[in-house]
């Protein structure tokens, strides 16, 4: 059941950001995976990497600025990190025992999104069509 709900989630913030226009979504999702990078900062599950790995989500987002795939690479680099938080038992919610690992689905959805290019949904129907 995760597994399904943390699709849905993922499809649902594609779907929800497709309303916005451009190129608000873009810069706006380059803030967003920035607020996932430094999600687990609180943590300390792995001390100084913690640091290190928010710079480099931090690096992505503001090249997301003018480019999808580095917000797709930061979203990637978010899923490395729950899985780890998945693995060690410190969940991003901590009384959430399964959040890490929802996160850890949900976020690939989201880079392939951003991988194509975040588009709308108009765009994606009009664009596959042809």
């Amino acid at each position: 059941m995760i597994v399904v709900s943390a699709i849905l989630i993922g499809i649902a913030y594609c779907v929800l950001n497709s309303f916005i226009a451009e190129p608000h979504r873009r810069r706006l999702n380059a803030v967003m995976v920035a607020g996932a990078g430094a999600a687990y900062l609180s943590s300390g599950a792995f001390g100084p990497w913690e640091l290190a790995f928010t710079a480099a989500v931090t690096y992505c987002a503001d090249r997301g600025l003018k480019s999808w795939a580095f917000i797709g690479v930061a979203w990637l680099l978010h899923t490395t990190l729950d899985v780890l938080h998945h693995l060690k038992g410190a969940p991003i919610l901590p009384f959430a025992h399964t959040s890490s690992l929802g996160c850890a689905i949900c976020d690939p959805v989201i880079a392939i999104w951003c991988f194509s290019g975040g588009r709308s949904a108009k765009e994606f129907r009009v664009k596959s069509a042809v």
